[in-house]
């Protein structure tokens, strides 16, 4: 008997939106992110460590004490949460203006990982060398969805409506994206993210 794959623990999606969207924000997307993207990047640090994540810290922690402390994970978690309402709303796929903190259309599932159980000490050192292959698929990927991005511009402008077909290929690179940040930097999962961008 074939034994049933377990679901990969790390999962993104994203309501469709139901009702004509914004044509006008959509139209000066670009412009109306600015605020927003810019309280991103100071929160961030732009790229200094990782990307505002507790990466170097966690690995130390990780490796020396088998320990992942509940408050940095819950805190890459938010900063995740948060930048992934960011780019989508860059991405076209809401009309809401991202919130810091209301999550009610962006459903996002990094369990906390037991880390003495279910974290290799070792691991950490190599994860984001092991992630490579998602790097460069991801690259493509994303070289894609923002081509699909600039043909849902032209959709929304000209129907209102984000066609649910690139609406769902955007959410998987950003799903497939999220899984490769939650195994290499958030070191929230050692189950290695499969190759998809379905749930």
């Amino acid at each position: 008997m074939a034994e049933v794959t377990k679901a990969y623990p790390i999962n993104l999606s994203i309501d469709y939106p139901d009702k004509k969207m914004n044509r006008i924000t959509t139209f000066f997307r670009l412009l109306t992110a600015i605020p927003i993207f810019i309280i991103f990047i100071l929160i961030t640090g732009g790229m200094i460590a990782a990307g505002g994540f507790v990466f170097i810290p966690t690995v130390l922690m990780l490796l020396f004490l088998q320990k992942y402390p509940r408050w940095w994970f819950d805190w890459d978690l938010a900063l995740t949460k948060f930048g992934t309402r960011v780019w989508a709303y860059l991405a076209l796929l809401r009309d809401e203006y991202p919130s810091t903190d209301d999550e009610r259309l962006y459903h996002i599932e990094i369990p906390y990982p037991k880390a003495e159980e279910e974290l290799h000490r070792w691991l950490p050192l190599i994860k984001w060398l092991l992630a490579i292959p998602h790097y460069i698929v991801l690259f493509l990927l994303s070289i894609v969805a923002q081509v699909m991005v600039v043909i849902a511009w032209f959709a929304i402008l000209f129907t209102g409506r984000y066609p649910k077909a690139l609406f769902d290929f955007v959410v998987g690179v950003f799903r497939w994206s999220l899984r490769m940040v939650a195994y290499s930097f958030l070191l929230a999962t050692d189950r290695y993210p499969p190759f998809r961008l379905s749930a």
